[in-house]
């Protein structure tokens, strides 16, 4: 028993992308020479599933917390560096909007029938107030994204205003234990990956890493995009200097510790200890960089964006230009509710995909996708998220100091 207790706990120590670059290479290499031992693709299909149950639980009730524990009485400061982290990342699903417009990514999915478009821009506000006011539960049994941030919404604000501090503190406790919940299923990640690798290369061949080659180029151009040039714009345009040598700060001493945690959550203590090197008041950022983590999620957005219209452009759902500005906002709203660990924006691509009448069956498919391509992807996301939390907290109490200045 000791040993087994000893192989857990080596497996567990071990980095999660080097598990699932094992569980990619070990997936592609039986596919290749062993495409007819069709029950290891079981092991993805376990995997997806597990993540189609609890995604919908993890979206209500982390929204719903996040939004009760929310702080009030922001000053000038704190109004600022919401709006920041906010328009970056609008301008991050913005951004991806337009690369993937560019740029247009099929994927190789199952089951395509169950994607449908909206006819008209009616048809998809009709569609939207609909499930926004599905019931709650129901919206959660059926995976109706919509409608879970609807109804968490409202049920966060209600326990901020009437609920007691213990209540609040056991929605709070539910949500780390929901979190909990999704670790120990990412744990199983490089058997999934196993799988729908295995999966991909027996019916598709080495051709299906084309693909993904692409989509990864497009997502990380589009975020690398958005941090090298939309984000230093903003910056300036609130405190009036270069913002580049902050950024180049921010990315070395914060994104590359990120890109190997993954998780905006476990870099929260690498930036609190960054801002007090730079100088920044601890009162402020104290609150503004585990806000950050919660809120500023451009590579969220770009995620959630691109795969989105990934599956739009696989099942043939055209996305016009007003359509495409209101799948950015939901992008953004979503990512804002990104869960903080690995793979979290991942989890609400379903979400988008119902906005433009796309089944989660196939949105899940998507997802699946992008633990594949979780490696690269996932790791540079949560890099520039995390440096952004500093690098606009930088910029809100610059901001401050010149406006009091003058």
């Amino acid at each position: 028993m000791s040993k087994v207790a000893s192989l857990l706990k080596k497996w567990s120590e071990t980095s999660l992308v080097l598990r699932i670059l094992g569980g990619l290479v070990i997936g592609a290499v039986l596919g290749l020479l062993a495409p007819s031992w069709q029950g290891i693709g079981i092991l993805g299909t376990i995997f997806v599933s597990a993540l189609k149950a609890i995604a919908p639980v993890l979206v209500a009730v982390l929204v719903a917390a996040s939004i009760a524990k929310a702080h009030g009485g922001l000053g000038p400061r704190f109004r600022t560096v919401i709006l920041l982290y906010l328009v970056s990342t609008l301008t991050a699903a913005l951004t991806a909007v337009v690369g993937s417009t560019l740029f247009p990514i099929k994927l190789q999915l199952r089951d395509l029938a169950q994607g449908s478009a909206p006819s008209a821009l009616t048809d998809v506000f009709t569609n939207l107030l609909n499930n926004m006011v599905t019931n709650p539960l129901a919206s959660i049994s059926t995976a109706n994204y919509i409608g879970i941030l609807f109804w968490a919404i409202l049920i966060g604000l209600g326990l901020k205003l009437a609920a007691s501090p213990g209540t609040i503190k056991v929605v709070s406790d539910l949500a780390d234990v929901i979190t909990l919940l999704v670790k120990w299923i990412i744990q199983f990640a490089p058997f999934g990956i196993l799988g729908l690798v295995f999966s991909a290369v027996a019916e598709s061949g080495l051709e299906v890493f084309t693909v993904y080659g692409k989509l990864v180029l497009l997502l990380v151009g589009c975020m690398l995009f958005n941090t090298l040039i939309f984000n230093p714009l903003l910056s300036y345009l609130a405190m009036h200097r270069n913002p580049y040598p902050l950024l180049w700060q921010c990315l070395k001493e914060s994104g590359l510790q990120a890109f190997f945690t993954r998780s905006s959550a476990a870099n929260i203590p690498i930036n609190m200890a960054l801002c007090k090197k730079i100088g920044l008041d601890e009162d402020f950022y104290s609150v503004s960089i585990p806000l950050g983590a919660t809120i500023n999620m451009d590579g969220a957005a770009v995620t959630i964006t691109v795969m989105t219209m990934a599956v739009a452009h696989t099942v043939g759902v055209e996305v016009g230009f007003f359509t495409a500005i209101l799948l950015s906002i939901i992008a953004t709203l979503g990512a804002c509710g990104a869960s903080g660990v690995a793979g979290g924006s991942l989890l609400l691509i379903p979400m988008a995909c119902s906005f433009l009448g796309i089944g989660n069956d196939v949105a899940m498919q998507a997802v699946a996708v992008g633990f594949i391509i979780g490696v690269i992807q996932d790791s540079v996301e949560t890099a520039l998220n995390s440096s952004g939390d500093v690098f606009f907290a930088a910029t809100a109490e610059y901001c401050d100091r010149r406006r009091k200045k003058y």
